[in-house]
């Protein structure tokens, strides 16, 4: 009896060795699936696109009267009336000022003494010499003022216009049109004329000024800075990818993409580059179909045929 209960015992123990054995043996065979799905990058993916895309760079342009006339006395004397103030708009021959001598005054004085109904003023009348606003206002009635000394400015309405700073070496695209597009800073957007050139540059910044005739519906004061956009290149219908599918080396002269051969597989195509703008990239080459699907995102990093999980 001692030994077959010794027996029954060593056949217990085998039975359960071997049954630790096989659990782990289990576990190793489902290791190797669970793997395989954990290996797949996620990713998403995209469509090549077919629209226009242009190379453009946004310069500023400053408002300015070109012409301004100049208000100045026509005696010695004291303003006694006006009629202006900074930002009148006033035209040719309107009386903006009058002023009497000191001279005019004695006489006036004199002549009233010697007989009351002679009507004796001694007033001088000084009258706008051009049409405009009134940018600039240096005197007001009761101020004493000598011959020739500036009473106003008056800035053209019709010298109205937007310098631009354009740098030299882009006067080709900018001369050869005869249009551009203006941007204000309030949104408002307006078409402008290219114009006259300076003929100087600024020796620092190798800049030339520009004239942009523009027409508006309203006043646009001075010294206000437009954005003027101009469009150096512009291709229709280009191929072009979202910026972020579009991977390049550390020296920038190579550049590829990822594309799907397959629902899980994801191939290196190495790709040419045109237009690139600030959200898109133009490819020259190759020629895709619009069905294939490049990687816009996960594709950093990856071999050049990587194993993918597409996320819709």
């Amino acid at each position: 009896m001692r030994f077959r209960g010794l027996f029954f015992c060593m056949i217990l123990i085998q039975f359960v060795a071997c049954r630790d054995k096989q659990a782990p043996a289990a576990e190793t065979a489902a290791g190797p699936a669970t793997d395989s799905i954990d290996a797949r990058t996620p990713v998403t993916a995209t469509l090549i696109g077919h629209d226009a895309i242009n190379d453009s760079i946004e310069l500023n342009a400053v408002s300015a009267f070109l012409q301004k006339s100049y208000v100045k006395a026509n005696a010695n004397g004291y303003l006694q009336s006006s009629d202006v103030y900074p930002g009148k708009y006033v035209e040719v021959g309107q009386p903006l000022f009058s002023l009497k001598t000191k001279e005019a005054q004695i006489i006036g004085n004199s002549i009233k003494v010697l007989d009351s109904t002679l009507k004796f003023t001694g007033v001088n009348q000084i009258k706008a010499n051009q049409h405009g606003y009134i940018t600039q206002l240096n005197h007001q009635s009761g101020d004493y003022v000598q011959d020739g000394e500036q009473l106003a400015v008056i800035s053209d309405r019709n010298s109205f216009v937007f310098l631009l700073d354009l740098p030299y070496e882009l006067r080709p695209y900018v001369l050869n049109k005869g249009t551009v597009s203006l941007q204000l800073p309030d949104g408002e957007r307006l078409a402008g004329r290219i114009g006259e050139v300076m003929p100087t540059v600024d020796s620092a910044s190798q800049t030339q000024n520009v004239v942009i005739r523009v027409s508006s519906s309203h006043a646009i004061p001075e010294n206000l800075i437009a954005k003027v956009h101009i469009e150096k290149l512009s291709h229709a219908g280009a191929q072009s990818l979202p910026k972020a599918a579009v991977l390049t080396n550390d020296t920038e002269d190579e550049f590829w993409v990822m594309k799907l051969i397959d629902s899980a597989t994801a191939v290196k195509v190495s790709v040419k580059k045109g237009i690139e703008t600030k959200d898109r990239v133009e490819i020259l080459s190759p020629v895709f179909s619009p069905s294939d699907r490049i990687l816009v995102s996960g594709n950093y990093g990856l071999p050049d045929t990587a194993k993918v999980k597409v996320s819709e």
